[in-house]
């Protein structure tokens, strides 16, 4: 009971994500090591051609997690938790969510995949001299004027799926810096939107007739380490209806996928890296000086503290690597040899290493959605191949998870070969590396980069949010975040390094010079099939 007793107090720290596919919350210790987690599973829908979650979905998700891990905490130290030292909420970045005056949704949840605002993102980002990637908010938003929603003229507040979360369950309209940065451009020297661009934008209001400011609608933005709120009794209800836990649990500001992805692999100061890959895939890279120009690949985001990151961001990754392994998996059962799914994926990611370097002549399009990086206006997955081509289970495992890397691989060429952006490691996390070596090792090879897998890997997001939560409530005045994670978090982390091999990346890259012709053909399939 002394440990309990222990575990009750001011010094655990809790963090919720919401992932593409699954919500997820983790409870860690004075240490930052996993006291509990649970998770839910859930995934987005089509509606009306558009990629959304409905917001009932959420809470429902985000009680069951929560109870989830509640359940797992009893079942070790005899009692569910009554009281967290802080907690954080974080999640799928950009995105629409509108509020009126009086709280009410304006429009569905328009998530991150949807690639419906090409003529807004293209004119704001020549008005700004600043890339605005189509899943932006602020795209989001200039599309439904230009569309002439009659939704936008009743909007108080638009914000992010974890900034809307954070504000049910305290009240503060506010978002962490590197959420924020997902959905306007920010100002790092300031910490805030970038103010010559807001001004712009009120300009496009006005000319609208819209009676707001912008500044007047967005969530007011914050550091990591700064006061975002307390939980309410309202909130304490909504995240756990048994009302076991407590209202009155601070809690630090809610903070997009991105940051807590690199928050969970240490990856906030210059130099550093990190690439997350499971439904969708980006690569984050913190900047010792600003790129050269605008590339519409890259995202100019920032770290939990505000600091400049370049970003590539490419909307599906493992998707039809799971759908090809589910019906493998099928094909198996069907025969009387029923595998588990982790010994599915293992055994499928083990074969892609048994390969030939370059897939044997296969090529592979993954494409769910459209995908700007490539310049693919719609998505949909296409297996090729010549009659030549060596078609067997290693070259094809292969070829899935290539193709899961391709879109990054565009992207990253114009950071580490155009603007010679130095990075002394990326370091991963997410699905892709969850089966060891195979994907760090091919993704080595496809970027050049020695990548870096953590045994924190597996916890991922909620785990580094959970972090940034420990962060507000640990930190010595002071302390950076890059000195918190450095000297308090990852002093004795473990993991593992895998160096490019030349046999991969000579591989990979006649692997992508066939992607690169065949992109014409995955553009008109998916034209074709709509």
């Amino acid at each position: 009971m002394e440990r309990l007793e222990a575990l009750q107090t001011e010094r655990t720290a809790l963090g919720i994500e919401l992932g593409s596919t699954r919500i997820k919350a983790v409870l860690i210790g004075p240490d930052h090591t996993v006291l509990a987690s649970g998770a839910h599973e859930w995934e987005n829908r089509l509606e009306n051609g558009c990629w959304t979650y409905p917001l009932d979905e959420v809470w429902a998700g985000v009680q069951a997690a929560y109870a989830k891990l509640a359940a797992a905490f009893a079942a070790q130290y005899g009692t569910p938790p009554t009281a967290v030292g802080a907690m954080g909420v974080s999640g799928m970045m950009h995105g629409y969510l509108p509020f009126s005056r009086n709280g009410a949704q304006l429009a569905p949840f328009r998530t991150w995949r949807n690639t419906t605002t090409g003529p807004a993102a293209a004119e704001l980002t020549e008005l700004f001299g600043f890339n605005i990637p189509q899943r932006w908010s602020a795209a989001h938003l200039y599309q439904a004027m230009l569309n002439g929603e009659g939704q936008v003229k009743d909007i108080a507040f638009l914000t992010t799926l974890a900034g809307y979360v954070h504000w049910r369950l305290t009240g503060e309209k506010v978002l962490g810096v590197g959420d924020a940065s997902g959905m306007f451009p920010i100002d790092s020297a300031a910490c805030d939107y970038d103010a010559a661009m807001v001004r712009r934008f009120n300009g496009l209001l006005q000319a609208h007739e819209l009676a707001y400011r912008l500044e007047d609608i967005l969530p007011r933005v914050l550091r990591a380490g700064e006061a975002a709120g307390v939980l309410t009794a309202e909130g304490a209800k909504l995240l756990d209806p048994t009302g076991t836990l407590r209202p009155g649990v601070p809690l630090c500001p809610p903070e997009g996928d991105a940051g807590t992805g690199m928050v969970a692999t240490g990856s906030v100061a210059p130099r550093t890296g990190n690439v997350s890959a499971g439904t969708s895939v980006f690569a984050m890279a913190v900047l010792e000086k600003p790129l050269s120009r605008v590339y519409p690949e890259i995202d100019m985001v920032t770290t939990p503290a505000g600091a400049p990151v370049a970003m590539v961001h490419c909307n599906t990754c493992t998707s039809d690597l799971d759908a090809w392994v589910k019906l493998l998996g099928e094909m198996a059962g069907a025969a009387g040899a029923a595998l588990s799914k982790q010994a599915l994926y293992e055994l499928f990611y083990k074969k892609a290493l048994e390969g030939e370097a370059d897939c044997g002549g296969l090529v592979n399009y993954n494409c769910y959605s459209g995908e700007p990086v490539a310049g693919l206006a719609r998505g949909c997955p296409l297996f090729v191949r010549r009659p030549d081509a060596r078609l067997n289970l290693a070259n094809f495992a292969r070829a899935q998870l290539y193709s899961a890397m391709a879109t990054l691989k565009l992207g990253m060429d114009i950071l580490l070969e155009g603007e010679g952006v130095p990075l002394d490691t990326l370091c991963g996390h997410g699905g892709l590396f969850k089966t060891p070596i195979v994907g760090q090792r091919l993704l080595a090879g496809a970027l050049g980069v020695p990548v870096a897998v953590m045994e924190t890997a597996g916890e991922g997001g909620p785990w580094g949010m959970a972090v940034l939560a420990a962060y507000m409530l640990n930190r010595r005045k002071g302390e950076t975040l890059e000195r918190y994670l450095a000297d308090r978090v990852f002093a004795a982390a473990k993991g593992s390094i895998e160096p490019p091999q030349e046999t991969d990346r000579a591989g990979f890259a006649r692997f992508m010079e066939r992607y690169k012709k065949g992109l014409a053909a995955e553009q008109a399939a998916a034209e074709a099939l709509q």
